[in-house]
């Protein structure tokens, strides 16, 4: 089959590889549509440990079901060859401590498709039956492909327990970033400020009717402060740099909570004792868990996202030339979808 392999940094290939077999648990499905998530971004760069060349990356995908280990209908007997699906990559013990806390996120060890194992950049992949998730009726491949980045989104936004009566800032207005702030709009929460640094992603966040700053022309924690009379209730950093990181610490509230989503600087310098005097709450936010990918699921099925207008499609072969599009100007552009 044809695959898209990262090789090494800025190196992303098309190559023939093996069709991959579905043990006695999995399926095999036919890859429709796969997104290029903000992580992989980074792994592309060779900023990602986690990813290890050569790899055919992907985790955000849908497809349709072609093959049925033994042992699938075991795992799920809804499921059927012919199917449209989508998966949750995360692949983590079921009995693990984690996990009954209901914290399978967090269970060691844990797998993901297009880290640990071969991933959705390719025309076929197996994934364990158990994480496959058949499509009702109406809902578009295009939408299910979304599944995994939304439900990252709705994580980070219940973490950050924000109502609304609460004022909420958002850093970045990437995938995570803009689905992140449309959750907290669907929770009701009135006053919302946003930043990114492209002009693009700011039309688009204007478009949902928030105040969107520019980092690199506004002083944000001043317009913060001063718009809310102190500072946000909460603010969610979905980019993971130093600088966005310190910004939403001096951006909250005494007493303030702060959700870090975002992956991009491995180590970050941060004002400890503002955080210390004013006693604000650090949340980190991984992944999620399975009942947040089936929230995100059926917020999707529902219709209840706007991201159509955004959604760029390219073929497979042209993996490497998104990837660096993303990487430069890419335009007003919410998700790259491969297919």
């Amino acid at each position: 089959m044809q695959a898209l392999v990262w090789e090494g940094p800025r190196q992303m290939n098309l190559r023939e590889v093996a069709k991959p077999e579905p043990a006695a648990d999995e399926v095999l499905i036919r890859v429709a549509f796969s997104g290029i998530c903000g992580s992989e971004l980074g792994g592309y760069l060779g900023h990602n440990s986690l990813r290890v060349p050569p790899l055919i990356m992907g985790h955000e995908f849908s497809g349709e079901i072609v093959e049925l280990g033994a042992n699938a209908l075991a795992a799920k007997s809804s499921l059927a060859v012919g199917q449209q699906v989508t998966v949750n990559p995360l692949i983590s013990a079921p009995w693990s401590k984690a996990a009954l806390k209901g914290r399978h996120n967090l269970a060691m060890p844990r797998n993901i498709l297009g880290i640990h194992r071969p991933g959705s950049y390719a025309e076929y992949i197996t994934a364990p039956a158990a994480n496959v998730y058949p499509l009702p009726a109406g809902m578009s491949l295009e939408h299910a492909a979304l599944t995994e980045p939304l439900a990252c989104a709705m994580r980070a936004a219940k973490l950050s327990g924000c109502t609304a009566t609460d004022s909420v800032l958002i850093t970045g207005l990437g995938p995570i970033g803009l689905l992140t702030l449309q959750a907290v709009k669907a929770m009701g929460v009135q006053q919302i400020f946003a930043t990114d640094t492209d002009t693009d992603r700011i039309e688009i966040g204007k478009h949902f009717g928030v105040q969107v700053l520019n980092p690199r022309e506004d002083n944000v924690v001043n317009i913060v402060k001063e718009a809310t009379g102190g500072g946000v209730d909460v603010a969610i950093d979905a980019v993971g740099a130093t600088p966005t990181r310190r910004e939403c610490l001096e951006a909250v509230i005494p007493g303030g909570k702060v959700i870090f989503t975002g992956l991009h600087d491995e180590e970050s310098n941060i004002q400890a004792n503002l955080l210390i005097r004013s006693e604000i709450s650090i949340q980190g936010s991984f992944a999620y868990t399975p009942l947040d990918f089936e929230h995100a699921f059926d917020w999707l099925a529902a219709g209840r996202i706007e991201i159509d207008q955004w959604l760029v499609k390219a073929p497979l072969a042209e993996g490497g030339a998104c990837f660096e599009r993303l990487l430069g100007k890419p335009g007003p552009v919410a998700k790259i979808l491969l297919y």
